[in-house]
């Protein structure tokens, strides 16, 4: 029997529901991996067997009682609230997001002892959906570029990105199906390219960032990381501030998209393997029947990748600045000098940044025109980089400024055998035809994860 540790969330969830396994079976499946994996990957930051194997017990509990109801058909195994759940689905949670009576410590020695008294509305959102925490998931120091202790699964001498570092590698080999994580720049998208799954941020205001340590209030996007598209569609739509705003059901187009292909105006900081890969995986789509388009953004986003530093570090600057007067010698440099920097943004720039990014953002929705439904780029410049650093965010930067929705597919591997991907972008509130987009684009390409090499046992 395949381990249930490797089930993805629909698989997972569908099968619960039809009785094949219980929701404890899949949560000491998850155990027993962190258990084995835990050790050289290091990545979860709080976790509690005993109380992740209650919570697993009462779901199933819950199923028990609504067959007791007298339906023998699979569908109506589980409450009307909860068909088409996540019920009894264990997932990772960023350790940025606070957590009722459990540690949350935004990734610094500053928060060791922080244990909040209410949970962030996403969490609410997620128990509705019939899932529970497993556990925090590493993050990066204030969920910016320093690096976490979290390695790659892929190659433990390699980074898993950041600052999302837990969730992406903890999906990867098998830990958890389905984790929760946070962009402000690159860090749902890079850490799920580098670690082989997918990464998806709704785009800005689809998910709350209430109970979130802020970093950019005005760059701040919740995201989710998978194995397949769909599990990251089901995931997200249950964090949305409410309910349809992504479809529970994502299936790939019927017919073959027309995209762009955008090298963006950081093209010349993509690796060679990187290149290679775009290009093939150009061709795959079009052997697949999709129109490729290859065009160049206007001038004007070149300016951009400044805009969006400007906002983020005059922010982040602001927001710290009550935990710095107190705990500054407890910041690492990296970290102090980019909060030092953003102290020195003048209100007049920081204002007029905002204002370009509005340009921008308008500007990006005339580029994809009624033809072109999305564009395709690199997710990074490369494959993961050793432990040092968590990697370029320059090529998620542009759409995390403009608050659009992404997602990244793995789609094949560079020349040291670690993964990479191809970015997917679309328009301002289109989410469910961006996963539909993505979908299609997934089954063209023939990723197989790390997950795929037929682990037994459960």
């Amino acid at each position: 029997m395949k381990a249930l540790f490797t089930l993805g969330l629909r698989d997972a969830s569908e099968r619960l529901a039809r009785g094949e396994f219980t929701s404890e079976a899949l949560t000491a499946s998850c155990i027993r991996r962190i258990a084995a994996l835990e050790p050289q990957v290091e990545a979860w930051e709080w976790i509690d067997d005993t109380r992740a194997l209650r919570l697993a017990r009462k779901a199933d509990e819950r199923r028990l009682a609504a067959r007791a109801g007298g339906s023998a058909n699979a569908a109506d195994v589980l409450p009307l609230t909860e068909r088409g759940s996540l019920a009894g689905i264990p997932v990772g949670v960023k350790d940025i997001i606070e957590t009722a009576g459990i540690p949350t410590r935004m990734g610094s020695a500053i928060y060791r002892d922080y244990v909040p008294q209410r949970s962030a509305p996403l969490l609410d959102r997620l128990a509705a959906s019939g899932a529970f925490m497993l556990g925090k998931t590493v993050a990066t120091e204030f969920a910016f570029t320093v690096p976490s202790r979290t390695r790659n699964p892929w190659n433990l001498a390699h980074s898993p990105g950041g600052s999302s570092s837990g969730s992406a590698a903890a999906v990867a080999c098998g830990m958890v199906p389905g984790a929760i994580g946070t962009q402000t720049n690159g860090s749902v998208i890079r850490p799920a390219a580098y670690c082989g799954v997918v990464g998806y941020k709704p785009g800005k205001g689809r998910i709350s960032t209430a109970g979130m340590l802020p970093f950019s209030t005005t760059l701040d996007q919740p995201g989710v990381f998978a194995r397949s598209v769909a599990d990251a569609g089901l995931l997200a739509s249950w964090l949305t501030h409410s309910d349809g705003v992504i479809s529970r059901r994502i299936a790939a187009l019927r017919t073959a998209p027309s995209v762009i292909a955008l090298g963006s105006p950081v093209w010349h900081k993509a690796e060679e393997p990187m290149r290679a890969r775009f290009v093939a995986d150009i061709a795959a789509l079009r052997a697949g029947g999709a129109t490729v388009t290859e065009r160049e953004l206007p001038h004007a986003f070149d300016d951009g990748y400044r805009t969006h530093r400007v906002i983020m570090l005059y922010e982040a600057a602001r927001a710290s600045r009550a935990v710095r007067r107190h705990h500054g010698a407890q910041i690492t440099p990296l970290l102090r000098d980019a909060l030092d920097e953003g102290d020195g943004i003048a209100d007049e720039d920081y204002r007029r940044a905002l204002g370009l990014r509005e340009e921008l953002t308008e500007m990006l929705g005339k580029f994809l025109d009624d033809r072109c439904e999305a564009i395709i780029t690199p997710p990074t410049t490369g494959e993961a980089p050793t432990l040092e650093s968590t990697g370029d965010p320059a090529f998620c930067t542009l759409w995390s400024l403009c608050g659009v929705p992404a997602i990244t597919i793995p789609t094949g591997f560079g020349p040291r055998g670690l993964p990479l991907g191809l970015q997917i972008v679309g328009r301002a509130g289109e989410s469910n035809h961006l996963l539909a987009v993505a979908a299609w684009c997934e089954a063209r390409m023939g990723f197989k994860g790390m997950l795929a090499r037929g682990e037994r046992s459960s």
